[in-house]
């Protein structure tokens, strides 16, 4: 593998959030042979952009989706049977200084209306990150670490896929739009339950005008509606 080769590997691993010695056992190399190699690559980041710390995403985030193997994704409990099944939980953190990371996440509605909540950035320590991400994901089975690239698929791509519906993501999602990097559209995931839209309603959610605009986007009878 000739260098030019090596750095695009060790930009592919540094953009799955692996670290320097994740890297190294990857490629089968001396940490310290890495280390410039990173630190290349860290120097190519646009401005603006910080150092990724982690990506997760609830255990269960696949649950009646469909996508493309070749990225390698998997999940723990992928059966749509469970009480959060269509809700994904997405937390990104990135270097903020020298001792601080910043945090954003995500809640997005992968059957429907996309993102419905976000939060952040919130800076932190990584002792608070660890108590942080144990709150932010209390409500399902678990959470697992992700590549960066899935939790853009699953963020930018439910919205894009509610778009389609005729939903936008919530207000707050601007702010915390910057965490996930750069995304170029059509996703490698299938949203919908099974490929079809579906829509759970949530207690903030206006049920009446979500069902008038999924009839006008998607026509009567082609869109699930669960109480």
């Amino acid at each position: 593998m000739d260098h030019a080769e090596l750095l695009g590997r060790v930009r592919e691993l540094r953009g799955q959030g692996k670290s320097p010695k994740q890297i190294a056992r990857a490629l089968g190399m001396a940490p310290s042979a890495v280390a410039p190699l990173v630190r290349a690559v860290a120097a190519e980041r646009p401005s603006g952009e910080s150092e990724l710390v982690g990506s997760w995403v609830n255990v269960g985030w696949s649950a009646g989706l469909a996508f493309d193997p070749s990225f390698g994704w998997t999940d723990e409990a992928p059966r749509d049977e469970q009480p959060n099944a269509g809700m994904v939980s997405v937390l990104v953190a990135r270097r903020h200084g020298y001792d601080k990371v910043s945090v954003c996440g995500y809640l997005a509605d992968v059957y429907c209306l996309g993102v419905k909540h976000a939060i952040g950035p919130q800076v932190m320590d990584e002792r608070e990150l660890s108590s942080f991400r144990e709150y932010f994901f209390g409500d399902y089975a678990g959470w697992r670490a992700a590549p960066l690239e899935l939790a853009r698929q699953i963020v930018l791509g439910s919205i894009e896929y509610a778009r389609g519906l005729g939903f936008e993501p919530t207000g707050d999602f601007a702010a915390a739009q910057g965490h996930l990097g750069e995304w170029e559209p059509p996703s490698a995931i299938t949203f919908g339950r099974d490929g079809r839209p579906c829509y759970v309603p949530g207690p903030e959610d206006d049920a009446r005008k979500v069902l008038r605009t999924l009839e006008r986007t998607v026509g009567e009878g082609k869109f699930d509606h669960l109480a």
